[in-house]
């Protein structure tokens, strides 16, 4: 009988994996985390190789040690880069590459609180590409994280504003022990359109419909208080201001 494992099941087993295989890259351990991996740079390289990277003018990447190799690259590359705060604290930080003369300093998560400026996100740019760091991935492009739900939370922020829309490609660098056979979803899960591995790039079989926008009733009240952007968000929205 095949038995679909949990998110928190596959998580487990991806960062266990990770770790007794040696492939965990610092920080380490990597239970927790949205894991780095030895590899890392090459997928970023890999990823500089496909036409949606080439094309995107604006990219907002999420803030973890994996895809640190494509924040630096995207800035070489002369690409405006969106970063998120990690647990979106501290709103949203915009890398632009002619103000910016160390691309490896901005590119790390304390780096670009220095010299990234922290934006008004209503201000930013359509975004052409999303890039978004995960612990496993089918080749449907069915993702989990680490649990904590933010990757999710700013899709649907971007997308709630306009900033992205269902057109806007979704990548992930990975490694390839991290696609796995099947992953349970859920409507708010963002699906992946593009996996980049250190070996490989993989265009995912999504037949599933990405989030319009930001779902009330799966937020806590303990999600929306922890998070300023959104709660500022929210309360314009019930009284009509946005």
């Amino acid at each position: 009988m095949f038995i679909i494992l949990s998110k928190a099941e596959i998580r487990e087993k991806i960062w266990s994996l990770l770790e007794d295989k040696n492939i965990a890259s610092f920080p380490r351990p990597v239970f927790g985390r949205i894991p780095n991996f030895k590899g890392s740079k090459e997928a970023a390289l890999r990823l500089r190789e496909i036409v949606e990277y080439r094309k995107a003018k604006v990219l907002k990447v999420n803030p973890d040690s994996p895809q640190r190799w494509v924040r630096e690259f995207a800035l070489i590359d002369g690409k405006t880069v969106l970063v998120p705060t990690p647990r979106l604290k501290g709103g949203f930080y915009l890398l632009d590459p002619s103000k910016i003369s160390d691309y490896k300093k901005a590119s790390t998560i304390s780096g670009f609180i220095y010299l990234g400026e922290l934006v008004d996100i209503y201000s930013i740019p359509k975004v052409d590409l999303v890039v978004v760091g995960s612990v496993a991935l089918t080749s449907r492009g069915d993702r989990v994280g680490k649990g904590e739900g933010y990757s999710e939370l700013e899709y649907a922020i971007l997308r709630e504003i306009g900033k992205i829309d269902e057109t806007t490609p979704v990548v992930t660098t990975i490694h390839d022990i991290q696609i796995v056979d099947e992953i349970p979803t859920e409507v708010f899960d963002v699906p992946v359109d593009i996996i980049v591995t250190p070996t490989k790039v993989v265009y995912t079989t999504n037949k599933r419909e990405k989030p319009k926008g930001i779902y009330i009733e799966y937020l806590t009240k303990e999600k929306i208080e922890d998070t300023p952007f959104l709660k500022e968000y929210l309360n314009k929205r019930l009284n009509n201001l946005v």
